[in-house]
């Protein structure tokens, strides 16, 4: 194995999840004001509204995906009675669902934002970077995802054989490049470009993705006050009361005193 296929599926992916815990970790403490998603709805809402749960639910879908697959060895599923053609179908066709929704999702989100010159405005150059980085994995993915798996003959590429195991050891700092050696194309640059996200991810809006609302659920109860002159004990505005003469205004504040 060469130099560069060493650096490839050993230092790199090293280097992008330092990149990311620790450019988290600055984010956090720097910069918790721009921890937001930077939501341009105010310039367009009726694309944003049907391609944002497309694109979001689907990424979902692909990450509890990409978890099962590559942190569940194969060992584990034929213990418990599901063969290889069995858990083929069963990662295959949720994920493709699940492929087709991220992807139609950011191509709505793309066509949004391009096609309406105020989101464009909007839209900074870490946005721009993070747009390029995100599609090209999703892209690569689905691409592997078609390619080896769905138009193939048999039960396709068995990536935890080889990918799977690769990845595992990798996070346990046992490295052992040569498992990739005959990965297909497809999966080696979808893997590239999944550690190219993972090492950009702190420096972009991606950083909403772990802010997650759990203080709803804990927060106290939200108190309106109704404005409306028939609860509200204060007078209203006096630019608003009607234009007296001296002589009624003379009789009105004299009207008690002559009653008593």
């Amino acid at each position: 194995m060469s130099n560069f296929e060493t650096f490839l599926w050993v230092a790199f992916p090293w280097l992008a999840i330092a990149a990311f815990v620790i450019g988290v970790i600055w984010r956090w403490r720097t910069d918790q004001f721009g921890w937001t998603t930077h939501s341009s709805q105010i310039y367009e809402s009726k694309l944003l509204r049907l391609s944002s749960p497309m694109f979001h639910w689907g990424i979902v879908l692909v990450v509890i995906g990409h978890l099962m697959g590559l942190g569940i060895p194969n060992t584990w599923t034929r213990a418990v009675g599901i063969s290889d053609g069995v858990y083929h179908w069963i990662a295959v066709i949720p994920g493709t669902i699940a492929g087709v929704l991220t992807v139609l999702g950011l191509i709505g989100l793309l066509y949004r934002r391009i096609k309406n010159r105020s989101v464009f405005l909007a839209t900074s150059t870490s946005d721009k970077g993070m747009f390029f980085f995100l599609g090209l994995a999703i892209l690569t993915g689905f691409w592997a995802t078609l390619s080896t798996q769905v138009f193939t003959t048999g039960h396709g590429y068995d990536y935890r054989e080889t990918l799977s195991p690769w990845l595992r050891q990798l996070l346990i700092f046992n490295a052992q490049p040569e498992l990739m050696a005959d990965v297909p194309w497809q999966f080696k640059l979808h893997v590239v470009a999944g550690f190219a996200l993972i090492a950009i991810w702190p420096f972009t809006r991606l950083v909403h993705a772990f802010s997650a609302p759990v203080g709803y659920v804990h927060r106290p109860y939200v108190v309106y006050r109704s404005r409306d002159v028939r609860t509200d004990p204060r007078r209203s505005h006096v630019a608003w009361e009607p234009v007296r003469s001296r002589t009624e205004q003379l009789d009105a504040n004299e009207a008690p005193s002559r009653g008593a």
